[in-house]
């Protein structure tokens, strides 16, 4: 058993370990409210985009939401964690903060490995989806007739692409081509963007995702901070018998 003066020396040690633990504890708490907040953002912004890659991509912005809840809740566990100075409950917080780490470490590395794959996967099922378009309000439809309005463009590379499709040869070209939006462009390619969608939307998406990619390596790497602070505290509270006044 470790001496009074022994403990007294350790006792502001771990005062300062506590104090730098629940400053860290508050951030990462912070952190889980803005991943919650890009799910929440990807889900109503991006939707378009993600319903023209595959099904599982249109998950993405869940698991975002998913994730910055259980950091929500996982913060929430390492500040009582602290308050108490239970060692076995920081070392519990530590774990899962490791297990979390490693998640978004594999999550990180398989999107890499697979980004080239994304756009071809977004192209192919755009053009897909100018071949099956229809005026009836389908969420495919109605994703391109968003991204064609909203980004000025027509197409997967430009507005030729529509020619060979069975809505242009009964109807011409979408209203969501026209330059402005009171036009009736039918099969006048004068009123119609010449630009297509695909680099716009590859653009967007690359730009969009380094921000959400940023802000998980930040997180992740963020991590590694407080699982060695609740490692210490934990085995200062072992080792030295600590007891809270």
């Amino acid at each position: 058993m470790a001496s009074p003066s022994r403990r007294l020396q350790t006792k502001p040690v771990i005062t300062c370990f506590k104090s730098v633990l629940l400053i860290y504890t508050f951030i990462f708490w912070i952190t889980g409210v803005i991943l919650l907040a890009v799910g929440i953002w990807g889900k109503v912004s991006l939707e378009n985009y993600f319903s023209l890659l595959n099904e599982k991509a249109t998950n993405v912005p869940f698991v975002l939401i998913g994730t910055g809840t259980v950091i929500i809740l996982l913060g929430t566990f390492g500040c009582f964690a602290t308050c108490r100075a239970s060692a076995w409950m920081l070392k519990l917080y530590a774990m899962f903060l490791t297990l979390i780490f490693l998640v978004e470490l594999v999550a990180a590395i398989v999107g890499f490995v697979f980004r080239h794959e994304i756009k071809n996967s977004f192209k192919n099922n755009y053009e897909k989806a100018l071949k099956q378009y229809n005026s009836t309000g389908d969420y495919r439809s109605h994703a391109v007739d968003k991204i064609q309005s909203t980004l000025h463009c027509c197409g997967v590379t430009d507005y030729r692409d529509w020619t060979n499709t069975n809505y242009y040869s009964e109807k011409g070209f979408p209203k969501s081509c026209c330059k402005r939006e009171d036009c009736t462009p039918q099969r006048d390619a004068d009123k119609v963007n010449n630009e297509g969608c695909f680099i716009k939307v590859m653009t967007i998406i690359e730009s969009e995702m380094g921000v959400v990619a940023g802000i998980s390596f930040g997180v992740a790497c963020f991590q590694l901070i407080g699982i060695f602070l609740a490692y210490c505290l934990s085995r200062a509270i072992t080792n030295n018998q600590y007891e809270i006044v």
